[in-house]
């Protein structure tokens, strides 16, 4: 637990060893959505062994309320024409908004799959969890 704001901690070798016990699709392409994707992608895309694009959306603020009527397209944002089958990461899926948007800047034709640690996706790494979550690569929330 973290001692600050109470927010259960994980921690990076849990979510690397969730990773390595997931079957995860093949792919030549892993996308994550940023910023929460970012690190999670990197990960996915080392233990698959294919490159990594960030996608650079935003929708939510850090205290996960929306910021944006839908997400924003903060970068040029152009898939490799040779990406047949593309992972799409991001840390969390609450409403699905990032997630849909992400999709459709995706080649039509690309076959996609979707991973989140938690929320609704193809592949949810962490479905038991329900609350908040501390990740690793994210600054402790303070309540000053």
């Amino acid at each position: 637990m973290s001692t600050l704001t109470n927010i259960p901690a994980i921690a990076f070798e849990v979510v690397s060893e969730r990773l390595r016990n997931t079957e995860l699709p093949a792919a030549d392409l892993v996308v994550g959505i940023g910023s929460g994707g970012i690190v999670p992608a990197a990960m996915t895309a080392h233990e698959l062994r294919v490159p990594m694009m960030p996608l650079w959306l935003n929708y939510r603020d850090k205290n996960n309320k929306p910021r944006h009527s839908f997400p924003q397209l903060y970068q040029p944002f152009n898939v490799p024409f040779e990406a047949n089958h593309i992972l799409l990461v991001d840390d969390v899926a609450v409403s699905g908004e990032t997630l849909n948007t992400a999709m459709k800047l995706l080649p039509p034709n690309a076959g996609v799959n979707t991973l989140t640690l938690k929320g609704c996706a193809d592949i949810v790494l962490f479905p038991e969890i329900e609350s908040c979550v501390q990740w690793p690569w994210n600054p402790p929330q303070h309540n000053i």
